[in-house]
Formats: structure tokens, C-alpha cells, sequence
């Protein structure tokens, strides 16, 4: 058990470490000049990991709020306009 949440951590390290260098490279300077694009976007690697880090801290398969991973407070459906 204290392995699998050392492993966790490590993967947990890594992830973050990731997404810091996807994000370092869209702000680049010599990213931003490149006309490129791809089907698969930086975005969507950044999403894809960040969902990974949510299963991680989520191991039971209990449903994930995506509206808290991409930082809203509600679901559209609760609002009240």
C-alpha cells in the first residue's frame, strides 16, 4: 500500500511536471510564430492529463466533476440567470 502511494505521488510529480512544460511551451515566443495545427491540440494534452491526475486521486471510479476540473463552481444546468 505505502508503495502504490509512492508510485502515485511520483506519477503525480510527473504529471505536473508536464503540464508545466505544455505550458511553457504555448507561451513561447517561437511556438507562438509556428503555423501549426495539429489535429490533437496542447489543450487537449493538458486536459488529458489533468483528467489522469483526477483518476489518480479518484482510484474508487467514483464520477469525476469535470465542471471542477475546469474550474467552474456549477454545472450549467444549476445556474440561475
Amino acid at each position: 500500500m505505502v508503495q502504490q502511494m509512492t508510485q502515485t505521488k511520483e506519477l503525480s510529480k510527473l504529471i505536473n511536471q508536464s503540464l508545466t512544460l505544455i505550458e511553457k511551451i504555448k507561451n513561447h515566443p517561437q511556438f507562438k510564430l509556428v503555423e501549426y495545427s495539429p489535429d490533437l491540440t496542447l489543450g487537449d494534452a493538458q486536459q488529458a492529463l489533468i483528467e489522469l491526475q483526477s483518476e489518480l486521486r479518484n482510484p474508487q471510479g467514483e464520477p469525476i466533476n469535470i465542471f471542477a476540473l475546469e474550474g467552474f463552481t456549477e454545472k450549467i444546468g444549476d445556474l440561475r440567470l
